[in-house]
């Protein structure tokens, strides 16, 4: 048995943080179920130069650089759904997803969008590439106008992707929108729902944030905090009665520190629900020949507990990373949209 095969056993579902058709490929073999995409993956698949013939035939058909974005992004995910979609028809639409992440320039901070236009455009958005698509997530981000948004999309039929959550708050409100939107549909079998909460971020942040916390409390923010919410999900659909399993998505589980295993994030959530590890995690988890055993349940002691409650302002934490992930969200986009335009002119 290999590392990643032992990571499934435990009940981890393993996705894939990139849709690159090699990586899946590779990955697939070693276990893998699902995928998700974002325009960081879409630039740095384009970069390679692999997928010009395609970028050339839509700029002959006349397509403007966001158009090409666009079609790049769906081609790319609908390409990962074919490999996946054997697994969506064995689990029943519980397993096999890919995300598709919904125009980022929304949270552009310096266009300035009005949250109720915002909330209008991810409704719009959300089903239209959702249209057609068997086992394709719609990724929203847990902003003001992506949370707005949440209950119409359900409502519609449209299977949701919460991504950029942090909180508890944040992951309540989202929750509790799919929920009631849910409860507007007259058929709930084929509802899925997943909620991304971001791990390694908050470790970032209470190194610069929190120095004052005890040794064995740093590093242990993003854990503590995503196990914490996994257990009010498990427990807020327990009784919900639906088919398919309403999940969380431990995101961000690459490590940011040199002196962290690669592993670090993997095995803290091995036992449940869904990882999307990077190509780069999963390659390092495979070399290290590490056996995984269910993790997900257990939190660490009750003093390093106390000191991050008593530490660490969660209020604050929330605002300044998602003042940093809605950039982070914005800025790829814009990068992939100059990188069409200098395909462009170097493909003429």
């Amino acid at each position: 048995m290999t590392p990643l095969q032992s990571l499934v056993a435990t009940g981890t579902k393993l996705w894939l943080d990139s849709v690159d058709p090699v990586e899946i490929a590779t990955n697939r073999k070693n276990g893998a179920t699902g995928a998700t995409s974002n325009p960081i993956i879409i630039s740095d698949l384009l970069k390679t130069g692999r997928f010009d013939d395609d970028i050339k035939t839509l700029m002959k058909a006349g397509h403007n650089d966001e158009a090409i974005a666009w079609a790049m992004t769906d081609k790319l995910v609908k390409d990962a759904q074919e490999v996946f979609l054997p697994v969506s028809v064995e689990t029943k639409g519980n397993d096999g997803w890919v995300s598709f992440e919904l125009d980022p320039l929304l949270e552009d901070i310096g266009l300035n969008t009005p949250i109720a236009e915002r909330t209008k455009k991810y409704i719009e958005l959300g089903k239209k590439w959702s249209a057609g698509h068997k086992n394709r997530l719609i990724k929203v981000p847990a902003t003001e106008g992506g949370l707005a948004a949440l209950e119409e999309l359900i409502a519609a039929g449209v299977n949701l992707n919460t991504t950029l959550i942090f909180s508890e708050r944040q992951y309540k409100i989202a929750r509790d929108a799919t929920w009631r939107g849910m409860q507007r549909l007259s058929d709930r079998s084929k509802v899925k729902t997943v909620y991304s909460i971001f791990v390694s971020r908050l470790d970032v942040y209470t190194e610069q944030h929190v120095p004052n916390l005890i040794p064995a409390a740093q590093g242990q923010v993003g854990i503590v905090n995503a196990k914490r919410i996994w257990k009010l999900n498990c427990d807020f659909w327990a009784d919900k009665k639906l088919p398919l399993q309403q999940e969380m998505i431990f995101a961000s589980t690459g490590t940011k520190k040199k002196e962290d295993p690669p592993w670090k994030y993997v095995e803290a959530f091995a036992g449940s629900d869904i990882e999307t590890n990077p190509p780069a995690t999963n390659k390092a988890v495979l070399e290290s020949g590490r056996m995984f055993t269910k993790q997900v349940d257990k939190l660490p002691p009750p003093e390093v507990l106390a000191d991050i409650d008593a530490k660490v302002d969660i209020k604050h934490l929330e605002e300044t990373l998602m003042r940093e992930g809605t950039a982070k969200f914005a800025d790829p986009h814009k990068a992939l949209l100059k990188l069409i335009a200098e395909k462009r002119a170097a493909l003429k």
